[in-house]
């Protein structure tokens, strides 16, 4: 397995697929996934002639399952080692959900001010921010993520059935085609990883304020957003960030779940390559 270590001692997993010299491609996954949630995008894009990488997050996968660092910080810093391990130049970052959150603050905080990014993709992600606040009602109240640390302790196997079962592909959707396979592969990454990373990355994904991240990216962004994404409430992530990005597209998806990536794989791999080529 190719693995590095990053300055806190933690090992980190990634994939590094296709021409070393073609422009690269990196893929931030969501909780509490691996890198192989993004294996329908990373075979579209090699056979399109790409680099791809893909990393598992501390605690996540086959990374180390680390007691401490599950936060945004260390996640954003996490991807900057193996960017910089790999001295992926002129790369385009793709974060999916909380991997949104990581390329938002791995994009400010390292990749622009080290010259390394050409153009980052938001795929149905949580920044600026998820939780409720009197400054942001469209979020969602901390009793929702209280729910979700709960579900998790109480029992972690069963809730990591009853969230792709239902809201995240939107399978509890009248009429929706159910994927026992994607159902399966989702319960099988979650399992992978450490049961503390997952109850502690609750946190970073729902509360932390990224909208300086947001204000601070000058580079080409694409947020693409379900619209009925059932997990990341659209109006308090997607609409938000277009109005704070620079530099930003936006689209959206009638009746598309929050892992349309999966259940719509080929709509998105053509949004995305398009925007890369552009």
């Amino acid at each position: 397995m190719a693995t590095i270590t990053t300055r806190d001692g933690t090992e980190i997993y990634y994939k590094d697929l296709g021409p070393k010299d073609a422009q690269p491609i990196m893929f931030h996954h969501g909780w509490p996934l691996s890198s192989d949630d993004w294996d329908a995008q990373m075979l579209f894009f090699v056979r399109n002639g790409y680099r791809v990488v893909a990393h598992d997050r501390r605690g996540h996968g086959r990374s180390a399952q680390v007691s401490d660092g599950h936060d945004m910080d260390h996640y954003a810093a996490d991807a900057s080692a193996v960017a910089e391990h790999l001295d992926l130049r002129n790369a385009v970052h793709i974060g999916h959900s909380t991997g949104g959150g990581e390329v938002a603050r791995y994009v400010a905080r390292h990749g622009q001010p080290q010259g390394r990014v050409a153009k980052a993709v938001l795929v149905s992600a949580v920044p600026p921010l998820m939780l409720k606040t009197e400054a942001n009602p469209e979020g969602l109240p901390i009793e929702v993520f209280d729910g979700f640390r709960k579900a998790l302790a109480d029992n972690r196997a069963q809730f990591f059935l009853d969230v792709p079962s239902g809201p995240f592909y939107g399978f509890n959707r009248p009429g929706a085609t159910v994927l026992p396979g994607v159902i399966q592969n989702w319960w099988r990454q979650g399992m992978m990883g450490s049961a503390q990373a997952h109850y502690e990355g609750i946190k970073a994904f729902s509360e932390s304020d990224q909208t300086d991240d947001l204000k601070a990216m000058t580079v080409p962004t694409l947020v693409l957003h379900g619209e009925d994404d059932q997990i990341v409430p659209i109006a308090a992530a997607a609409l938000k960030s277009i109005t704070l990005l620079k530099n930003g597209t936006l689209k959206t998806y009638p009746g598309y779940p929050h892992g349309m990536l999966t259940v719509h794989a080929d709509v998105l791999n053509a949004e995305l390559i398009e925007f890369v080529r552009q």
